[in-house]
């Protein structure tokens, strides 16, 4: 059976690692021309052709600071040009700094937490949405944290930007409708490269209770995003989904 992704264009934001990366993979194997996007320019090469390597989809590597607001809309239009409009955007890219010490934070990290984790798919939602309903819709996938509704006191300033992620996209599922749909997943832990540092201690902190008893994979995550960007969701827009292994049903 064809996949219904097969052929359309999708932008991956921080795609050169972690779910990021499986996402972009993810999407490429439907048969999805995918844009590799991050701020370095080496890791967007790579990582672009090697996910055309493994599955033979056409690959686009976009170095992209999602924070300057002015770089967003050039970048949109260089994908257009290159590849055709998108159809599909996932809103990965993401910061998130520990600050036990809330007097301690600097104006610096949580301007700079903000700025990615908020401010740029602000910009990225409103450039790409107007272009999505100009050339016939499209499916805008926002990743957010199951930490946007249970917060530590640590990650405060990120979850305070997730949580915000989490209200522009019922926003904007509003703003493009019915052409563009706008939905966000919230990830909770999950056994990525940004995890391969974590001892059996804190391992069993992070699963104590879960009732999925263990971490995420990414491609538990991934099927979760090709479903929100294809057909069958066609009637799911502004939904805030938990990915989590039931984390957000305990406690």
């Amino acid at each position: 059976m064809t996949s219904t992704l097969s052929g359309k264009v999708a932008l991956v934001t921080g795609a050169t690692r972690g779910l990021g990366r499986a996402i972009a993979e993810g999407l490429a194997r439907e048969g999805v021309k995918v844009v590799v996007s991050s701020r370095k320019p080496e890791a967007c090469a790579a990582v672009a052709a090697e996910i055309t390597e493994l599955t033979g989809a056409r690959t686009m590597a976009l170095p992209l600071h999602v924070g300057r607001w002015d770089d967003i809309a050039p970048a949109v239009a260089r994908i257009e040009s290159e590849l055709g409009p998108l159809d599909i955007l996932v809103n990965n890219a993401g910061i998130a700094p520990l600050a036990p010490d809330p007097l301690e934070l600097t104006e610096a990290l949580y301007d700079k937490t903000m700025e990615v984790n908020l401010k740029g798919p602000f910009r990225l939602m409103a450039v790409v949405g107007a272009q999505m309903a100009r050339t016939g819709g499209g499916s805008i996938i926002n990743i957010s944290s199951i930490g946007s509704q249970r917060p530590s006191a640590g990650e405060a300033t990120y979850s305070a930007a997730k949580a915000g992620l989490n209200a522009l996209t019922q926003a904007f599922a509003q703003a493009y409708a019915p052409e563009v749909r706008v939905n966000c997943v919230m990830p909770g832990a999950f056994a990525t490269d940004m995890s391969s540092g974590w001892d059996d201690h804190f391992i069993g902190l992070v699963t104590d209770g879960l009732p999925a008893g263990r971490l995420g994979v990414p491609k538990e995550l991934v099927g979760m995003v090709a479903h929100l960007a294809g057909d069958a969701s066609s009637y799911t827009t502004g939904a805030v989904i938990p990915v989590d292994g039931g984390r957000l049903a305990v406690y």
